[in-house]
């Protein structure tokens, strides 16, 4: 695989002119530090390879958010979002070829991950799985769906979970007392962490497993613990280089050869340390101590699709419009 990945990048590459070039990386909210870590490497690569010198830039928000800006005229070369969806949303607009996720390995996910629950030292309200969440008296700080892509991954685990625990008519009315919970409904995932974790506010907080396992190495030992609960949603988060954009900056080898970058072995590695799940079997069997086995359910087996969930939970009028619009009575 990796002499393969080399072929790969080499092949992007040639020919490139060896002149200055900049690259805008569109990205969902809890990206920063893993992309200041992999671009400088990845600057270092296309410079060796080019002679070309490369300035990527990053832009950050919820993935919802993000892709709306691309629709309506930022112009990234790449895009890394939150969720399939939002690129398809992009690709609609003539923006980023239909076929997208047949261009990269394994959809267009170099990496993946999963959403879980993040408490407070001791858990004083005794979290341990979906079921909890919904009690009252517990405060829930999460990102909002119309707006995050954490939020909608969220939203679709602990809609799964009550299909499963209770039966599918039971789900919605699970899926609204989690909502009637929410103290505070932020527009993405790193706001909402900011919310629960420097603000002090809620008592569990519906987190992406990067951003929990994050809280609990760099703030003080013991303040935060990860409930891993009964059952979860695999999330995979895809990229795509943006086709009208690239074409028009003249960025397209650069925008390719940095997306295959990020399944190489030095890009694995630093999406292991950055506590998302490698692709790379290698470099996920070095970290995989710090991550606990779970079990997963899927978008496409257990929900029809990204097309049909945005169809019925998350367009206007839809789903959780419908909940949030009870739970506001």
């Amino acid at each position: 695989m990796r002499k393969l990945l080399t072929l790969i990048l080499a092949v992007a590459v040639a020919g490139f002119p060896a002149t200055g070039a900049s690259l805008l990386n569109v990205s969902y909210d809890p990206t920063r530090e893993l992309y200041q870590q992999i671009d400088p490497l990845f600057a270092r690569y296309w410079k060796a390879k080019t002679g070309q010198d490369l300035a990527i830039r990053q832009s950050h928000g919820g993935s919802g958010a993000q892709a709306r800006s691309v629709i309506e005229g930022n112009a990234a070369d790449v895009v890394t979002l939150a969720l399939a969806n939002d690129i398809d949303q992009i690709a609609d607009r003539g923006l980023i070829a239909p076929d997208w996720q047949k261009r990269l390995p394994l959809a267009s996910t170099p990496y993946y991950s999963t959403i879980v629950l993040l408490v407070r030292k001791g858990n004083p309200k005794k979290i341990r799985d979906w079921s909890d969440v919904v009690r009252p008296g517990v405060g829930v700080i999460a990102p909002n769906p119309k707006t995050g892509g954490a939020a909608r991954w969220a939203y679709l685990g602990a809609w799964g979970f009550a299909s499963k625990t209770y039966g599918q008519d039971k789900a919605r009315d699970f899926v609204r007392r989690l909502y009637k919970n929410v103290l505070v409904l932020d527009s993405g995932a790193r706001g909402s962490a900011t919310t629960f974790i420097q603000r002090g506010q809620g008592d569990v907080l519906l987190a992406w497993e990067n951003e929990a396992l994050l809280a609990v190495h760099s703030a003080k030992p013991g303040a935060f613990e990860i409930v891993y609960p009964s059952l979860s949603i695999l999330a995979e988060p895809p990229v795509a280089w943006v086709d009208r954009n690239v074409a028009t900056h003249g960025t397209r080898a650069a925008a390719e050869a940095y997306l295959r970058f990020l399944y190489t072995p030095q890009a694995q590695d630093i999406i292991g340390r950055n506590f998302y799940r490698p692709r790379n079997p290698a470099i996920a069997k070095k970290y995989a101590a710090q991550f606990k086995p779970l079990a997963l359910f899927t978008i496409d087996r257990n929900f029809g699709g990204w097309r049909r969930v945005q169809r019925v939970h998350f367009a206007n009028g839809g789903v959780y419009d419908q909940i949030a619009a009870e739970n506001a009575r």
